[in-house]
């Protein structure tokens, strides 16, 4: 977990992701990077010299209509003396019976974003992290090229509009295989996914893509990802350039 947190700190410190009195909610899906997401910030609270506090949310998509079962967050968040709050909604209901989106993940993260950020406000919270990393960053920006056609990518921070909350991502200078090997060292065990599109996105087909380059090409996602910080593309340069 160190090479997280330090990842987590140049983040932090990079985009000024935090602030002295923040009410952080954390958005948990129950999958390995939200895990690992709240269980950094949990530890990094303990040496960042930054004081904040914390709030764990998931909203419920209820896939098939059938409530999922986040039994073992609740735990974990019980454990480390986090408040959780967990909150069915019909968003499944909503992408996959009457939209019937053929692709659904957009619609379905738009409508998760806008239930968390609801909840954060509800909870008197001022910012919501989420759990999104490098890779996001770089299947991101590959897919808004690819399938939309313009060059542009989600920011490692938003800053708030009127009557809402900021929204950061911490994780942003991470792996997912690091983060995945922290959330296995650390015995953080995801929520398995109900979605009847796991697996069959076009995110997933990218995420084929990339790995493919990256057999042909070693380092291929470090350098998209390096050009992405150059060029400033949405917020995601920095001084260090």
């Amino acid at each position: 977990m160190q090479k997280i947190l330090g990842y987590m700190r140049k983040a932090v410190t990079e985009y000024g992701m935090l602030s002295d009195g923040d009410r952080i909610a954390v958005g948990v899906s129950g999958g390995k990077d939200s895990l690992v997401l709240l269980d950094g910030l949990i530890l990094l609270r303990n040496f960042i010299g930054i004081d904040y506090e914390l709030i764990a949310v998931t909203v419920d998509p209820r896939f098939n209509g059938v409530d999922g079962d986040y039994s073992q967050v609740a735990r974990f968040c019980s454990e480390k003396g986090v408040r959780y709050v967990l909150e069915p909604s019909h968003i499944g209901s909503i992408v996959f019976d009457v939209r019937k989106e053929d692709h659904p993940c957009s619609l379905c993260a738009r409508m998760r974003r806008g239930a968390l950020h609801n909840i954060a406000r509800r909870e008197g919270c001022n910012k919501l992290a989420l759990g999104h990393h490098l890779d996001d960053a770089v299947e991101t920006f590959l897919m808004n090229l690819f399938v939309v056609g313009r060059i542009g990518c989600f920011s490692p921070v938003s800053e708030p509009k009127t009557d809402s909350v900021g929204l950061i991502r911490p994780l942003a200078l991470a792996r997912e295989w690091e983060i995945s090997a922290a959330a296995r060292r650390n015995g953080l065990e995801a929520v398995r996914s109900r979605c009847p599109a796991d697996g069959h996105t076009m995110r997933q087909e990218i995420k084929k893509f990339i790995a493919e380059r990256e057999k042909l090409d070693r380092g291929f996602t470090d350098r998209v990802f390096g050009a992405m910080r150059r060029a400033g593309i949405d917020g995601w340069g920095t001084d260090e350039e």
